[in-house]
């Protein structure tokens, strides 16, 4: 039996729901890397900061200090609003991978399930193939042979003939 329209349509949906799952998940992947970015220069903030304390501790100036003092502050409130997103993020990023493997997997269940049928199409037809083959020679076998049965009957009828035909020629004698 044939791969229906339908089989292959429910393949193309398959693929395009697919197609649909991998983009929203790199989507998603790439705001997860931007927000692990954005944390990583917030741990960057935090380190100038904390260093200008340090130095304006050493030279005395209270603006480098304060001004340390609010990038370190600054830091921390970034870090807390980012680590939670991060985790949401995270979860989010697990939640369409797992809805885009599934994608995947019912797509290459589509794949093979049309493979399969014409694979069986493919090995059916080899059969009808075969088999009108085998009967074409089956047939010319049964020809043949009785085109050898008609060539001895005529050859017998033909010797039956010639024998008549000379029977026929001698003379009869009668005896009495």
């Amino acid at each position: 039996m044939p791969v229906s329209r339908a089989m292959r349509r429910l393949l193309r949906v398959r693929e395009l729901e697919e197609e649909q799952r991998k983009l929203a998940l790199e989507s998603a992947v790439g705001d997860l890397h931007r927000l692990e970015s954005a944390l990583v220069a917030t741990g960057e903030r935090d380190r100038r900061g904390r260093s200008l304390v340090s130095t304006s501790a050493q030279s005395g100036q209270l603006p480098d200090r304060l001004a340390g003092i609010e990038e370190t502050c600054t830091a921390i409130r970034f870090r807390a609003v980012l680590e939670p997103r991060i985790a949401d993020e995270k979860l989010e990023v697990d939640q369409l991978r797992e809805e885009y493997i599934e994608k995947r997997v019912e797509r290459r269940q589509a794949e093979t399930l049309i493979r399969e049928t014409e694979e069986l199409d493919a090995m059916e037809a080899g059969r009808r193939n075969q088999q009108a083959l085998d009967d074409w020679f089956g047939n010319r076998q049964h020809h043949l042979e009785a085109l050898a049965d008609q060539s001895k009957v005529e050859k017998v009828a033909h010797s039956l003939q010639q024998d008549t035909e000379v029977q026929s020629q001698q003379p009869r004698t009668n005896k009495p």
